[in-house]
């Protein structure tokens, strides 16, 4: 999605609203705009996945942005999903080289090239830094000691030393022997064993960690008040229904609540507060309270009842709210193991 959101972004195509404000937001404006949507709590991941290159332009885009109409987010969400439902591009050093020779003089094409030559090796190396020892010692081993020396001479120091011990012993002493007597490696050598490692190694684990977009948005929209859910799933619909399908069935939202079994849900009542459960059924379709009030004894379903009759009007705001609060604490729940959330149907098993 970062990379995504980052990239500069060709016009949208035809079935979404033109805007020109949504048009003038380049594309690192664009990535901090889901950011700032996303929030903390679900943008924390993609901020991990970020370099510190990327982290700044971000951030000074994210400071460039000022106020953004409702209008433009809407077109930004909708846009996102629509194209990365319906497509996928791959880019390399070869191919953008291929691509601006066709465009630039040779000498501009050469000085570009060699920015990005030092750029992108900088970020490789700052990326195997954040992969996890044992997955890049398992790797390496496979490779040349040369090879392994050059490269854990260029990660962090704490880095390397967790990778060498869990290398075979005899490997291990001969890539530190290589290391105490290494040279400066050559442009052109070091430059293969960067962009080797980005298309082979690095790459690879990116693409096994990388999450299904739909599940993001998904999360996104469970996040969302149901005005604003129900506003971008129609907007959605109308460029890509299948998109808008798939996220339906990802979402687990309060009514999904029904689904628990009667444990499950005599957990769940016990574990929120009452003016939460209160607020929250208020607002609540007849046959999800049924559903509540059968896993209660009578005289507490009696006692709620009365609590909710006692609310009098409430905004469909503080319904949304208190209805979102039971879903993260189901969640919650189901992450300690305490109940089973399940989507669709008693078989399809949510594990959160």
């Amino acid at each position: 999605m970062a990379a995504t959101a980052l990239t500069e972004t060709e016009k949208p195509s035809d079935g979404i609203d033109d805007s020109a404000e949504f048009e003038s937001l380049t594309g690192p404006q664009r990535a901090a705009l889901f950011l700032l949507m996303l929030g903390e709590e679900h943008g924390r991941t993609i901020w991990a996945m970020l370099d510190e290159e990327e982290v700044r332009t971000v951030s000074h885009a994210m400071v460039q942005l000022g106020t953004v109409d409702a209008s433009t987010v809407d077109r930004l969400i909708v846009d996102f999903i629509h194209r990365v439902s319906n497509s996928s591009v791959s880019g390399s050093v070869e191919r953008t080289e291929q691509l601006l020779m066709k465009v630039f003089p040779a000498d501009q094409v050469a000085t570009i090239m060699a920015e990005i030559y030092n750029t992108s090796g900088k970020r490789i190396w700052t990326r195997l830094s954040q992969i996890d020892a044992e997955i890049l010692a398992n790797y390496l081993r496979n490779e040349y000691p040369q090879t392994v020396a050059v490269v854990l001479s260029r990660v962090r120091p704490d880095h390397a030393a967790r990778v060498l011990t869990m290398l075979p012993d005899e490997f291990a002493m001969d890539v530190v022997n290589r290391m105490l007597k290494l040279e400066v490696v050559q442009k052109e050598a070091l430059h293969h064993i960067e962009e080797t490692l980005r298309l082979e190694f690095v790459g690879a684990v990116a693409q096994t960690s990388r999450r299904d977009a739909h599940e993001t948005m998904a999360e996104v929209f469970n996040a969302f008040d149901r005005q604003t859910e129900t506003r971008f799933l129609s907007a959605l619909d109308d460029v890509n229904r299948e998109a808008a399908k798939r996220i339906r069935e990802l979402m687990f939202t309060f009514e999904d609540l029904t689904k628990l079994d009667a444990g499950g849900m005599q957990t769940l009542i016990r574990s929120v507060e009452r003016d939460v459960l209160s607020r929250a059924l208020k607002g609540a379709p007849e046959q999800v309270r049924a559903s509540f009030f059968s896993n209660m004894s009578q005289r507490a379903a009696k006692n709620l009842q009365d609590e909710m009759d006692g609310l009098g009007p409430i905004r469909l705001k503080e319904v949304d709210e208190a209805q979102l609060a039971m879903v993260n604490k189901a969640k919650e729940l189901a992450d300690s193991g305490e109940i089973m959330i399940s989507k669709n149907n008693a078989d399809d098993e949510l594990v959160y």
